[in-house]
């Protein structure tokens, strides 16, 4: 069963005139697109920078209102247009961890703030205190920390710090927007295998937008291509990555750099 379903998804946006006398202009960010997660899933949306990957993830949580089509989550209509009181039922369903992890969190908040916010906000009736100390273990953080705020964190805790806010409420869907690109090689193998036990542990479903095709192999079963807002190849990770039948899926893997073999 489908947990999220898109049909004929679509974004335009408009450009503005820069005179009087020019015709106002849109732009299509996402062409009309249909997709399917089921639950329990891991999906990679792969492709080039404005290939709109982020603006579809972005309808799909709600978080933009689309031109034309629908979303559904766990068979619910999503209306970008309601509330922020109304859409509580999509927040509680969904957590969201960002590329950046310190622009992502509020300097003047301490590390415990920032993890329990998501159960204040969503009027979660639990003991928070508990319950912000057993996410900080499960990411890996001594629950002392809690206390303090977060550039006194590198860079890999910080991130961990961004994963316990995105799972404090218990959701049932991890989003990641490329959670991986701004930490160095050894600290996004540590995040990397934090994402797996996660999604094992909890339960997750996951959706992961990246431009690191390591990553989406290490942690999705299947792959979505983009370009130019649509998406031009869908599969399962190993039909996509090993055998692409799209020269542009063949372009972009080929593009991978790959370290030569030592002369014999």
């Amino acid at each position: 069963m489908s947990l999220i379903e898109a049909r004929s998804l679509r974004r335009d946006f408009v450009i503005p005139k820069r005179s009087t006398f020019e015709r106002t202009r849109r732009q299509t960010a996402l062409a009309p697109t249909d997709l399917d997660i089921v639950e329990g899933s891991s999906v990679g949306i792969i492709g080039e920078s404005g290939s709109g990957k982020s603006t579809l993830v972005r309808l799909l949580l709600g978080l933009d209102r689309p031109t034309s089509g629908t979303v559904t989550v766990d068979g619910r209509a999503v209306d970008a247009t309601a509330s922020a009181r109304s859409l509580h039922w999509l927040r509680r369903q969904t957590g969201l961890v960002f590329q950046d992890p310190y622009a992502s969190l509020d300097p003047r908040m301490t590390a415990a703030q920032i993890v329990r916010e998501p159960l204040w906000a969503l009027g979660i009736d639990e003991d928070h205190r508990a319950r912000v100390r057993e996410v900080l273990e499960q990411v890996g953080l001594e629950p002392e920390m809690g206390d303090r705020y977060p550039h006194e964190f590198s860079g890999g805790q910080r991130q961990r710090i961004a994963l316990a806010r995105a799972i404090v409420h218990r959701p049932r869907i991890l989003v990641g927007d490329e959670p991986l690109s701004a930490l160095d090689v050894t600290v996004r193998a540590q995040i990397l295998e934090l994402l797996i036990e996660l999604r094992r542990t909890a339960d997750l479903t996951l959706v992961l937008v990246s431009h690191d095709i390591g990553v989406v192999q290490n942690l999705c079963d299947t792959v979505v291509v983009m370009k130019d807002g649509s998406v031009v190849e869908r599969g399962t990770t190993a039909d996509v990555l090993l055998r692409p039948t799209q020269d542009y899926t063949k372009t972009l893997l080929a593009a991978i750099p790959v370290i030569p073999a030592p002369p014999a």
